[in-house]
């Protein structure tokens, strides 16, 4: 059941209009992209891994690079982004590049790896508040922790999302004050010696382990493309998605390079690799408890719960959108295409993911699985495989819809996503490649998981082609979108706006 938006804020009318509500500006885009990196988590959980497997001090200048090439896919990502607005991200930025059948494939390729994302952070919170919680006398199983933050993710994702990104802005600057306040710490301890030259050195580059670092690095970075998720409701989405997109990779980028950069400096790059081995999660807390005190070293373990929640909220928000846009269009089934009439959420579908949350975790607790090892490790790299291999499709789509657009650039809409498909299909390569490393297992369904990815990537243009032979009139509404010009409409001339109109 569709809503109508108010006199208050108008909208002009888009294909399958689904009534989500626009309230979104570029700072709660941020706070949803950054919140579902989590900065904290990924450095407490993803960083001691880097050092430890991977080349050591080098850890910061692959944070760097990582966010060099990410930039690139940004670059296309927001040129398209300009002039295409839609909830289906990769959906529907596949489908104007490369057409519907391949859109169809991403679109679910899309569905399962955030979904699965998603169930990962589920089991990662409750894993660590239930460790938390235990060191301070409260002893309650990881269950009880997976049901509460469940009860009140789901509560979140049903209603508008300026609630939740109210929890997600809250969540962010507590855990990035916390790890600046160390920084701050152990730079009056040490002054300059705190940030060591030879984390950038061309030896420390090419040195043994620098596949495995900038994996975990690419990884690090997951959510950053879900700016474009929002484009329906956001108040000027081709300006606001964009912007959030830059400031939040450059934010994430110089955040995640300069604190690992002052861990290497704290421990001493000749130390550090040896160091996160034997600590690994403790690492942060055990840098806290030297530099700060054992009571903010509490206020951190806590935040670091708060951390895995916030990624764990907007992962599901990001989950929904793409549930919610296939249901819209008769990909999944069609309820999950509605909206809430007073929260102009898209509730149907964060009911949805909720269920499937319940299910998967009901499935790993009576298999007896440890909730990190048996669910986190495995969701989160399937999820993040999956977010990987559709960020370096979305560059080549890029380029297949700027390609005879007479706005497209050089720079823009050609070389520099080619330059960031270049680097995510590195990423992509070095993920499968190290598929038992990330997962931290060598069982073999787990190994198994990255042939969900392909077969949803195969299965789902079949489906589209299926479609377009059965139901001619839904597949040509599929993935459609605002399109929005960056020149006027008569520059861009009747055979771009007959493609348009004709979705490739």
């Amino acid at each position: 059941m569709s809503t109508t938006p108010s006199a208050s804020t108008p909208r002009p009318p888009r294909p399958q209009e689904g009534g989500l509500s626009r309230s979104l500006t570029t700072p709660k885009i941020v706070f949803l992209i950054v919140a579902a990196a989590a900065p904290l988590s990924a450095m407490v959980g993803t960083v001691p891994l880097a050092f430890a497997l991977g080349n050591g001090p080098g850890v910061p200048a692959m944070f760097v690079f990582a966010g060099l090439t990410l930039m690139c896919f940004c670059v296309g990502y927001a040129a398209i982004s300009r002039t295409v607005v839609n909830a289906g991200g990769f959906y529907t930025y596949i489908s104007y590049g490369l057409g519907r059948p391949p859109a169809v494939g991403g679109g679910l390729v899309a569905v399962l790896a955030y979904n699965a994302a998603s169930v990962g952070l589920l089991g990662a919170f409750a894993y660590f508040a239930r460790l938390v919680a235990a060191s301070h006398g409260l002893d309650v199983r990881w269950e009880i922790w997976a049901a509460l933050g469940l009860l009140v993710v789901g509560a979140l994702g049903y209603r508008q999302i300026d609630l939740s990104v109210r929890v997600l802005g809250v969540a962010m600057l507590c855990e990035v004050g916390i790890l600046l306040l160390l920084a701050a710490a152990v730079l009056i301890r040490h002054g300059h010696a705190a940030l060591p030259t030879v984390s950038f050195s061309p030896h420390t580059l090419t040195g043994a382990g620098v596949g495995v670092t900038m994996m975990y690095a690419f990884i690090s970075f997951i959510g950053i493309e879900s700016a474009a998720l929002y484009g329906e409701e956001a108040h000027a989405p081709e300006r606001s998605v964009p912007r959030a997109t830059y400031v939040s990779v450059s934010l994430i980028a110089l955040f995640y390079g300069f604190v690992s950069w002052i861990a290497v400096g704290a421990v001493g790059p000749g130390h550090i690799q040896d160091v996160a081995g034997s600590q690994l999660g403790d690492l942060f807390f055990r840098l806290s408890d030297d530099y700060l005190t054992a009571t903010l070293t509490t206020v951190m373990q806590v935040l670091l719960c708060l951390s895995l929640f916030a990624s764990w909220l907007a992962l599901h928000n990001a989950a929904n959108r793409y549930l919610f846009v296939l249901g819209r269009e008769g990909v999944l089934p069609g309820a999950l295409g509605t909206v809430h009439a007073r929260h102009a959420s898209p509730h149907r579908a964060s009911l949805t993911q909720t269920a499937f949350s319940v299910l998967t975790a009901t499935a790993f607790a009576l298999a007896g699985l440890d909730p990190y090892l048996g669910i986190t490790t495995s969701m989160l790299g399937l999820g993040t495989l999956g977010i990987v291999f559709l960020q370096a499709v979305a560059c080549v789509s890029v380029i297949g819809y700027f390609w005879r657009r007479p706005d497209r650039h050089w720079w823009r809409t050609a070389l520099a996503p080619a330059l960031g498909f270049a680097g995510l299909a590195a990423g992509t390569s070095l993920v499968v490649t190290h598929f038992d490393t990330m997962t931290g297992t060598d069982n073999p369904v787990v190994a198994a998981l990255p042939w969900l990815i392909v077969a949803a990537a195969v299965l789902g243009p079949l489906y589209a082609l299926w479609i377009r032979s059965a139901h001619p009139e839904r597949y040509a509404r599929l993935a459609r979108a605002d399109d929005r010009p960056e020149e006027p409409v008569e520059a861009a001339g009747p055979d771009v706006t007959d493609r348009v109109a004709a979705g490739r």
